[in-house]
């Protein structure tokens, strides 16, 4: 019995090949090896222990801390309306943006622009259920701003309002409620509805202040007292004061809006037929006394 297996494993061997490095392996499951993760599968560093591991460590670039975009695209800061950012937000509009969009003819500077008009170029949007109130018009490209234009917008700084004043230019700040608001985003949608035109509210107290100031060009604020800060404005910063007066476009330049009023040339109370192309006004007198008070 011992011989035939004997015989039958040298037999065996005969056939097999020759023992070398290339045929040698361990038992399976005899050896484990953890293989390093690559890219996001890595982690933070690849052991304190490891030879060279400081310069191999995988921390991200600071202020990249959210991903490929930098922090500061991700979670814009606009420091103008400091106090007013918790209760109402005003969606950045660069003077620089503005200009392309006069000079692409999406805007027509030769008419006063407001809110509707920027948002009818297609180029501009705002969420006002998302507690955003208007426009803000910021300093980047007030450099480069030539255009007379008469525009109304939420907020603005300083810089701004001397770069529109600059340009020959006027420009106001008003207060539109959130039921003015969804009528200004969709006009076309809110006329087809057949609703009268609402009248605009009065700012809440803690934005009273600053829609009465002539220094922000506030719509609550004196006539004359404003034409006082436009002339202060352009000697702080050292230009000559363009003359309304004296302009063509007089008209169009002085065309400002009711304290109660939504849309220009429309007043509230009204209704705009779109079908007919007709515009119904209030007879009763009781509607009349209200949409004007």
């Amino acid at each position: 019995m011992g011989s035939n297996t004997t015989e039958k494993a040298l037999s065996l061997l005969r056939y097999l090949p020759r023992v070398c490095l290339a045929n040698i392996r361990p038992s399976p499951g005899s050896k484990s090896c953890k293989k390093r993760g690559r890219a996001q599968h890595g982690g933070d560093k690849h052991g304190a222990g490891n030879k060279g591991s400081g310069q191999r460590q995988n921390f991200m670039r600071l202020g990249y801390e959210t991903g490929n975009n930098p922090f500061y695209l991700r979670f814009p800061h606009e420091p103008y309306y400091k106090g007013h950012h918790l209760r109402r937000e005003y969606p950045p509009l660069s003077m620089r943006e503005l200009l392309r969009m006069i000079e692409l003819n999406r805007i027509d500077a030769t008419k006063p622009v407001d809110l509707v008009s920027i948002m009818n170029s297609g180029l501009f949007k705002f969420l006002p259920d998302q507690r955003q109130y208007g426009v803000q018009l910021t300093d980047d490209g007030c450099d480069v701003f030539n255009v007379k234009v008469n525009i109304e917008v939420q907020w603005a700084n300083e810089l701004v309002i001397a770069a529109i004043e600059r340009a020959g230019g006027v420009i106001t700040t008003a207060y539109f409620d959130t039921h003015s608001l969804q009528a200004m985003t969709n006009t076309r949608k809110f006329f087809e509805r057949g609703i009268p035109i609402p009248k605009r509210m009065m700012p809440p107290p803690d934005a009273i202040e600053y829609y009465s100031d002539p220094a922000n060009r506030g719509y609550l604020a004196d006539p004359e007292k404003i034409s006082e800060e436009r002339l202060a404005l352009a000697q702080k910063y050292g230009y000559e004061l363009p003359k309304i007066e004296e302009d063509r476009d007089y008209e169009m330049l002085t065309e400002r809006k009711d304290p109660r009023q939504i849309f220009y040339g429309l007043h509230p109370g009204w209704v705009v037929n779109l079908k007919d192309k007709m515009i119904l006004k209030p007879q009763n007198e009781e509607l009349q006394r209200y949409y004007a008070s």
